[in-house]
């Protein structure tokens, strides 16, 4: 996000120069073409760009090249940084935070502009169509579609946090001038803060990270053995209690984003009977999965899955596997919310652009991308859950955290499969304050299966176990199903009962050929993850609520005004700079 700071006033806005840089970016990419480190390409909102290396990590995928790409991570993220930082005016901060805290306010824009909700395609009582970006008509045709298809504005709810002085119950009011028929009034509800445009989840930061497979089986794998530790990733990097200058009883901005781009009607939500849709839909475009794609964890599909039954069996027909088909077919029960008319009429055999139509508009917390026609590009998955961190280290480490752990699964043959219906649960405990030391996740108990020669060698002591964890393993055709509720931290740092992913990702690299300063750096990044997993590091949405809570001007009643928030927004500007430490968050690097 580009943030501009008035240092006279006290006060901190969302900087709509989105499009400007990006154009500056364009002309560079364009000029220098294969030999850019860095990308950069439009986001929704027009004070978000989104920054992607220009080449993969490890392209050759020889293994210890892989590794020692891993510090090439953080690098390229300061890269990405400094280009961006060079082209910003004076007051201008790149900041890398998931929610700005007073998106919505009023005048949270610079320059600022007014909402319009009688006239603009949102219908936003408080996010403006100028804060969508303007150079490319896919981000606001996806506001106004979304509300079109809806038949009315979408729905955005979200506990608030009850403080000393809150108003018990809270309740907002609307000018009834704005708000037309009362929509607002009826939507928003007590205790919560209310949200009307697709802006407030769109309009956050992420942190994703795509891996490409080296064959479709690998993909496969990899999609369902890291569908369970996505809300744990999530947890672990939670980072936005904020929304609409209100504190609230969530840390995570996911909630927001499924419930800001949820199209359904009220025939598909079953709020009426079916007549002109075709499908009840249990969750919103963004949401968890709802199947694992390989057979082998089909038995673990444990929620109803409603797919469009003639494109599953013209899959199935065409040798699809059937777990792989009913994925495809489930994506496709929704509506394409983007259609551009030059790609209406195109020869399916070489272009893709009808399905990624639909599954770009399919945003979930794994993402299969299959090959696209006539390229170079293999079978890819995307990690989506993780919420973008302060500093380019933290973000560096819970890259690697990933994409080192598809490395011991694949090498440790790992079975962290539980039904679901569990994920489900545990994308919603994730979520909630603090959910790090107050709650506890369904994991799969047994999770380590016998691996064939040479892994075996490599990560097997003598009595077969694991020497990390001394816990026997598993047949690899023994599917124990048992899954238990553990912490964050006996997840991620183990327990008597479990051997903890930390660990072995750490006995991993004692059984691979690694530089000294490569096992250095990325024991940095795995120690980042197993003390914000203990405890013994904040995360982001604790360290935020911290500062709230001993700035001066709060009030105790929920409330981030206009001082808390340059005040907050200035700490964690500093901070990604390097200008100040905060030990309590990421410790001593």
């Amino acid at each position: 996000m580009i943030v501009k700071f008035d240092d006279t006033n006290k006060r901190a806005q969302v900087s709509l120069r989105g499009k400007q840089l990006l154009d500056i970016m364009d002309k560079r990419e364009a000029e220098e073409g294969c030999s850019r480190q860095v990308l950069w390409r439009p986001e929704f909102g027009a004070y978000m760009i989104e920054g992607t290396p220009g080449h993969p990590y490890g392209e050759d995928f020889q293994r210890q090249k892989l590794l020692n790409n891993f510090l090439q991570i953080e690098k390229n993220m300061q890269v990405r940084r400094k280009e961006i930082e060079h082209l910003l005016e004076d007051g201008e901060e790149l900041m890398s935070i998931t929610s700005f805290p007073r998106l919505g306010c009023p005048g949270f824009t610079h320059p600022v502009v007014h909402p319009r909700p009688q006239t603009s395609r949102a219908g936003s009582l408080f996010f403006p169509d100028e804060a969508i970006f303007p150079g490319h008509p896919r981000f606001v045709t996806l506001v106004s579609n979304i509300r079109g298809r809806r038949g009315r504005k979408v729905i955005i709810n979200i506990p608030v946090f009850k403080d000393v002085k809150t108003p018990d119950p809270f309740l907002e009011t609307f000018d009834p001038k704005e708000d037309l028929n009362g929509e607002a009034a009826a939507a928003a509800k007590a205790d919560n803060v209310y949200m009307d445009c697709m802006g407030f989840g769109m309009g956050c930061c992420c942190l994703q990270v795509t891996f490409q497979a080296s064959h479709l089986h690998e993909a496969l794998t990899l999609y369902d053995q890291l569908t369970p530790v996505t809300p744990i990733a999530m947890a672990l990097s939670a980072s936005s209690p904020i929304h609409r200058g209100i504190l609230t009883d969530r840390d995570c901005r996911w909630d927001v984003i499924a419930q800001s781009v949820d199209d359904r009607t009220k025939q598909e939500l079953g709020e009426e009977p079916l007549n002109s849709n075709s499908y009840r839909i249990s969750k919103s475009r963004y949401d968890s999965i709802d199947s694992y794609l390989s057979a082998s964890s089909s038995k673990y599909n444990d929620i109803p899955l409603v797919f469009n039954e003639e494109y599953y069996e013209m899959m199935v027909k065409e040798g699809v596997e059937e777990t792989l088909a009913k994925h495809v077919a489930h994506l496709f029960i929704r509506d394409p919310i983007s259609v551009y008319e030059e790609k209406l009429e195109q020869d399916d055999l070489k272009e893709s652009d009808h399905f990624e139509n639909i599954q770009s508009t399919n945003w979930q917390n794994m993402r299969f991308k299959p090959p696209p026609p006539n390229s170079p590009i293999g079978w890819r998955v995307e990690f989506r859950p993780m919420e973008v961190q302060v500093t380019d280290f933290e973000n560096a480490a819970f890259t690697v955290f990933v994409v080192l752990l598809t490395r011991v699964i694949l090498s440790y043959k790992l079975n962290l499969l539980i039904p679901i219906s569990k994920v489900d649960e545990n994308m919603k405990e994730a979520q909630k304050r603090d959910a790090v030391k107050r709650s506890r996740f369904w994991f799969r108990k047994d999770i380590m299966t016998t691996v064939s020669p040479p892994e075996a060698a490599k990560c097997l002591d003598a009595t077969g176990c694991p020497s990390a964890s001394r816990i026997c393993c598993q047949e690899e055709d023994k599917m124990d199903e048992s899954c238990v509720l553990m912490t964050a931290d006996e997840i991620i740092n183990g327990s008597q009962e479990f051997p903890g992913l930390v660990p072995l990702l750490r006995q991993y690299l004692l059984t691979v050929d690694i530089d000294a300063a490569t096992h250095c750096g990325i024991t940095r990044y795995l120690n980042l993850i197993s003390r914000k997993a203990s405890g013994n590091l904040m995360t982001t949405s604790q360290w935020i609520r911290d500062f709230v809570h001993r700035h001066p001007h709060y009030k105790q009643d929920s409330v981030i005004n206009d001082s808390i928030n340059y005040d907050l927004l200035k700490t964690l500007s500093k901070l990604s700079k390097g200008e100040i430490q905060a030990p309590e968050l990421i410790g001593d690097n």
